[in-house]
């Protein structure tokens, strides 16, 4: 009896120090999808998602770590017929999402309500698929045909050097960059923010660094247009707003009236905007040569 009692123990604390990890279904869409699957017990995705926070706030209280993933039932149904499992058991939607989040978009929970929860999840996986996919088209660029150069690494490197130039003149403050490039099957958008407030060089290492070159590299490699866009603010002082152009492979500085004209035209209609009150809309910076157009020939 001792021992049984002992091992009961062992087990569940063992259990204590397993982490955990919620394929999670984000909308009705993909929650109508499961639900052709017998095995997939819930009626409606509202009492799903409270079912899930229980969940998550349970594993929480005992001290367990537990990361969500996007549940994608397309994705499931492709995993299931590449690998020979059966879509309609718990154990093939467990094994899916242990892989799925061991390769795609994860967040921690960490006690945030669900609709927040989702939120994130949601952001993170389509930035996650932005990456990806402007990585292929680097991977896709191949080699110059002038020089054997790696195009996409060079691309990469032109990138690194162009945003790290424009962050420098940029000066001290809070930066936030955004890049825009149109590509076949979608449009690519990254976003950059740091923040310049000591004298130090900017650091571009982090993920959201790397995913905004990815784009900004992809647009420049397949010499696309697109679009670079710098809003800096400082403690009392207007927000500045620089821009550039994605012109063959170069960044080109925008006018101050180009700035204007961008800012203040609604895309959809074309129709003019009032200004933003307490912005100043700038040129571009101008860049040096081998930060604005591209090392390959």
């Amino acid at each position: 009896m001792a021992h049984t009692t002992n091992t009961t123990s062992l087990r569940q604390a063992l259990r204590r120090e397993a982490p955990s990890t919620l394929g999670l279904l984000t909308d009705e869409q993909d929650f109508a999808a499961m639900r052709r699957y017998r095995s997939f017990t819930f009626d409606d995705h509202p009492t799903y998602l409270r079912a899930a926070e229980r969940l998550l706030r349970t594993l929480a209280a005992g001290g367990t770590h537990t990361t969500v993933t996007l549940f994608d039932p397309e994705d499931y149904a492709a995993y299931c017929a590449e690998t020979g499992l059966d879509p309609d058991t718990r154990a093939s939607r467990t094994r899916y999402t242990a892989e799925a989040a061991a390769r795609g978009a994860r967040v921690p929970y960490t006690g945030q309500p669900i609709h927040e929860l989702v939120r994130l999840l949601v952001k993170t996986a389509v930035r996650h698929a932005t990456r990806e996919y402007a990585a292929l088209l680097l991977d896709d660029a191949g080699q110059c045909a002038d020089c054997g150069e790696d195009i996409g690494r060079a691309a990469f490197d032109q990138a690194s050097r162009a945003v790290l130039r424009i962050l420098d003149q940029a000066g001290p403050g809070a930066h936030q960059l955004v890049c825009s490039v149109p590509a076949a099957d979608e449009h690519l958008l990254a976003v950059l923010r740091t923040d310049r407030t000591a004298p130090q060089p900017a650091r571009l290492d982090s993920a959201e660094g790397t995913e905004f070159l990815t784009v900004l590299a992809a647009g420049i490699a397949r010499a696309t247009p697109g679009g670079l866009v710098l809003r800096t603010s400082s403690p009392d002082a207007p927000d500045r707003l620089h821009g550039w152009r994605l012109d063959h492979g170069r960044l080109v500085p925008l006018s101050e009236a180009e700035v204007f004209n961008a800012y203040c035209t609604d895309a959809d209609t074309g129709e003019p905007l009032p200004p933003e009150p307490g912005v100043e809309y700038r040129a571009g910076f101008d860049l040096a040569p081998d930060d604005g157009r591209p090392t390959h020939h």
